[in-house]
């Protein structure tokens, strides 16, 4: 079977987000523009720093290499809440799901985030 997986990512209502095992982002669909504000012209080829605040860099990265070294994440894949970036620099609220994405063929990792908006804590 023949399915749309480029149009069913892009389409998606949620943020689709991939990057690769060194953190670079490879893919950015409508709903990341939506929510982060970035084109994907502007964020394919970029580390994920565009949209991680610099107080959670380190704890991020940290999170992130050891995800990819494991293959698991530390939430399981349950959705966080997280503070994240927006190209105007403000913050934003989203509920993020990550995995581990493994190139059957190849063996190379990177890392899948699924977002969407949520609500400042308060």
């Amino acid at each position: 079977m023949n399915l749309p997986y480029q149009a069913m990512l892009e389409q998606a209502t949620d943020s689709v987000i991939y990057a690769d095992q060194t953190g670079i982002i490879r893919f950015w669909n409508r709903a990341s523009e939506m929510l982060f504000g970035f084109s994907a012209e502007e964020a394919v080829g970029q580390s994920l720093d565009i949209i991680i605040p610099e107080y959670l860099r380190e704890p991020h990265w940290r999170g992130f290499y050891a995800a990819i070294e494991t293959g698991r994440t530390k939430h399981g894949g349950k959705p966080a809440r997280t503070k994240a970036l927006n190209k105007a620099g403000g913050y934003i609220y989203a509920e993020v799901g990550f995995c581990v994405v493994v190139d059957e063929e190849t063996g190379q990792k990177g890392a899948l985030s699924i977002a969407r908006a949520a609500a400042p804590k308060g």
